[in-house]
């Protein structure tokens, strides 16, 4: 879909998720412990398996008596509920934002490899072979669902992967990029509490780079893998836990492959740091680069570049719609890898009208058609498509 001439993309374009997936793509031998999505309130992203739910949204304090969706949000989103947000309803968002291509990511598979205290989970989590299954299921069920867009060439599915079992999950990134995927999809806590540049998981990060796919980490809610836990545990309101939780997440995730070596080891890695803002970006690449500078020469001597480096070489960042403040990392690192979401179909979404706001943002207009397009063709080694349907670009401003 065209916007006056330009590609526009979203890198993390969201599905929301039957509750019934696990039950229909899991093995039967799994029914014991199969997860089942809540629907007790509208748009509920929870999961559970047998008495057991996920934490999220408020499952460690007092449920708040407001709602995050507002009443235009309802209406906004009444085409995918009365189609019980089916693949078709999917393409109708994309026209209706104006969107050419997506990669989709999931809701509900958010947070179901955060799940505990059942009979298959342990100690740090739940246990390998479960773990494998759920993300099997869900990539099934995405390729599925893709197929049934009938947009080949425009939607792309993300590949869950449950890094519990390294080598399972390496063999599931092989499976599913074979069939078209164009990512590898992890969340940035930690289910064994070893951080992402610990070596055990360096065959994931070789098989993505071999297969030339990127692996994006993509946060959510509260869950029980650190470093989710950080500062949710202690406050009590979304507008006081969601400020921290997704940045923190990310510059994690960011510290581990730049400061932690991963890029130094795997230099064609590409790696997407999802839906947590760009704004944080120079600051931290200040602390990290001074820290290197500081202690690199005898605690990280493989680390040979300034994590800031590896950082803009290798790592794309997702812009929100009405994020401002990214005008300091355009300043500070230039353009070249700062992608675009419209966050469709959760509560803070500018949906329909995220593309719009960000075309009217006080950036350059050679920096918007780079996040709207370039850049994500980068991130994800995609071709232009043929616009799916032309739409007016509105006026910058």
């Amino acid at each position: 879909m065209a916007v006056g001439g330009w590609l526009a993309a979203d890198s993390d374009m969201h599905v929301m998720e039957p509750a019934d997936l696990w039950r229909r793509y899991m093995d039967p031998s799994w029914e014991h412990a199969v997860p089942v999505g809540l629907e007790e309130i509208e748009r509920d992203m929870r999961v559970k398996v047998k008495n057991s739910v996920m934490l999220k949204l408020g499952q460690l304090r007092p449920r708040s008596s407001g709602r995050p969706w507002t009443a235009a949000q309802d209406s906004a989103f009444v085409h995918a509920e009365e189609r019980r947000w089916d693949a078709k309803s999917q393409v109708m968002a994309m026209e209706m934002e104006g969107l050419d291509s997506a990669v989709l990511f999931p809701s509900r598979g958010l947070f179901v490899l955060s799940l505990q205290s059942s009979e298959h989970i342990g100690p740090e989590g739940l246990e390998p072979p479960l773990a494998s299954a759920i993300a099997a299921a869900y990539n099934d069920w995405m390729a599925d669902f893709v197929a049934e867009c009938e947009r080949p060439g425009h939607v792309f599915g993300a590949a869950m992967l449950a890094p519990h079992d390294v080598s399972a999950a390496v063999d599931e990134l092989a499976r599913n990029v074979e069939r078209g995927f164009k990512a590898a999809f992890l969340v940035p806590g930690l289910v064994d509490n070893r951080p992402w540049h610990h070596p055990v998981y360096d065959p994931i990060w070789r098989e993505a780079a071999r297969l030339g796919v990127p692996v994006c980490f993509h946060g959510g809610g509260v869950t029980s893998l650190k470093p989710d836990f950080a500062f949710s545990e202690h406050l009590d309101k979304l507008m006081l836990w969601h400020p921290f939780n997704q940045p923190l997440g990310t510059m994690f995730v960011a510290t581990c492959f730049t400061s932690g070596g991963i890029l130094e080891r795997f230099p064609t890695l590409r790696v997407g740091l999802l839906e947590g803002n760009c704004s944080w970006a120079p600051f931290l690449a200040y602390r990290l680069d001074e820290h290197w500078e500081w202690t690199g020469r005898y605690e990280a001597p493989d680390v040979r570049r300034k994590p800031s480096d590896y950082l803009r070489d290798q790592c794309y960042l997702a812009c929100e719609a009405d994020e401002v403040a990214a005008r300091h990392y355009f300043e500070d690192f230039g353009d070249d890898n700062v992608v675009f979401s419209t966050d469709y179909p959760h509560a803070d979404s500018k949906f329909p009208g995220a593309t719009e706001c960000f075309l009217g943002m006080p950036f350059d207009e050679s920096t918007k058609r780079k996040v709207l397009w370039d850049n994500y063709a980068r991130l994800y080694d995609l071709a232009a498509p043929e616009p799916m349907v032309q739409k007016d670009r509105p006026p910058a401003g």
